[in-house]
């Protein structure tokens, strides 16, 4: 694997929630930069093996919005 794929949402008490895609991964902060070390952190811990581990975490900002019409 080369690449990990992480979601990442506005969490509902504020803050950001991060999933991976096709891993037992997640984690969550209050900022983006801070949620940047968490998943690198994850990342390192869920693939301790360096030879194995993603060489690329790609992030995918999803977003909900409501607009009247």
């Amino acid at each position: 694997m080369t690449e990990i794929v992480f979601l990442i949402e506005d969490a509902p008490e504020g803050g950001y929630s991060a999933r991976a895609l096709g891993e037992s991964i997640f984690t969550e902060a209050d900022d983006f930069d801070r949620l940047r070390e968490e998943i690198r952190d994850a990342v390192r811990c869920h693939f301790p093996n360096e030879q194995t581990r993603p060489k690329l975490i790609r992030l995918h900002f999803v977003r909900d919005e409501v607009i009247a019409s």
